[in-house]
């Protein structure tokens, strides 16, 4: 994760279309809400002695890691193996079968470090300060891929996710296992966090989530070699062509009202979170869930805008 590119002190205001949304209690915002949540399983996963607290690679699954690879969800999505062909993941002796027809849901945590160093759960549109350390929890409803973009001021996106120094530039997601950014991991305290600071601007982190990954961008073995040797510095830019076909996706995301502010992360989201374990239904909501209008759309894209006041 480049840090640096978000040392801001910001106003964050979250849109979940081109425009801002109302938020308004809906029969649409239970249909969201409800719809992503039932595809939790009803219990999470124990963590296992081979469960670590440390970084995993998240490169797709091959055919084999696929047949034998314990997963967290009621819900299965077909992984791919080589071009063309896909493969059926498996919990136990009980084949799943693919998640056909399903919309792509993400749920979205906003966290704030508390004068006690721990994570709790902040109104997007919260007035930061200088100082202030933010960070992001992401579920999503099936498995695939994520990009994460940032722009400044409106100008040219750099993809920040993959990264070719993180999860050997993989960017593989399993449905309702969570994902941070940055990593509360991090040997450093000063990287798990995103740190506002005294610098006026406009800045968009941009989620962009898909069922298969995304041709022209590259990631493992093709962003590594991109990347050679300047792992340090390396930032990769989509195409205009590439960046105006996702910014029409936008259009096409429905959102759940927000939720849950001020509560703290609870022990098992962290868990979740770090070791590579699922969310169960009992466990705390996103705060902010988006899920696209039409099941046929494999790329789901929304963004959180942080505004210096």
């Amino acid at each position: 994760m480049k840090l640096k590119a978000f040392s801001f002190a910001l106003l964050i205001a979250l849109f979940a279309t081109g425009a801002a949304q109302s938020f308004a209690q809906s029969p649409d915002d239970e249909n969201v809400r409800g719809s992503f949540l039932t595809t939790r399983p009803k219990t999470a996963d124990k963590p296992t002695k081979s469960s670590t607290s440390t970084r995993r690679s998240r490169r797709r699954p091959t055919a084999a890691t696929a047949k034998t690879s314990t997963t967290t969800t009621t819900t299965a999505s077909s992984i791919e193996t080589s071009p063309g062909k896909t493969t059926e993941k498996t919990e136990g002796d009980t084949v799943k079968k693919p998640a056909a027809g399903q919309r792509i849901g993400v749920g979205l945590t906003l966290f704030i470090r508390d004068s006690n160093g721990l994570a709790v759960r902040v109104d997007p549109n919260h007035d930061f300060h200088k100082g202030d350390r933010v960070r992001v929890l992401l579920e999503t409803n099936v498995d695939g891929h994520l990009y994460i973009f940032n722009t400044t001021d409106g100008g040219d996106p750099v993809m920040i996710y993959p990264d070719v120094q993180l999860d050997e530039a993989g960017n593989f997601i399993q449905a309702h296992v969570p994902f941070e950014i940055p990593s509360s991991l991090a040997s450093d305290e000063r990287l798990r966090w995103f740190r506002f600071d005294e610098h006026a601007g406009a800045e968009r982190l941009y989620f962009v989530f898909t069922r298969e990954p995304l041709p022209e961008i590259p990631i493992e073995d093709d962003l590594v070699k991109y990347c050679g040797e300047n792992k340090a510095t390396c930032a990769w830019h989509p195409t205009a062509a590439l960046w105006t076909r996702l910014q029409k996706e936008l259009n096409a995301v429905k959102a759940a009202k927000p939720e849950g502010y001020g509560r703290a992360q609870t022990a098992g989201e962290r868990e979740a979170a770090t070791r590579g374990i699922g969310l169960a239904r009992d466990d705390p909501e996103p705060s902010l869930v988006m899920m696209n209008a039409s099941s046929a759309s494999g790329l789901l894209i929304t963004f959180l805008e942080m505004v210096h006041k």
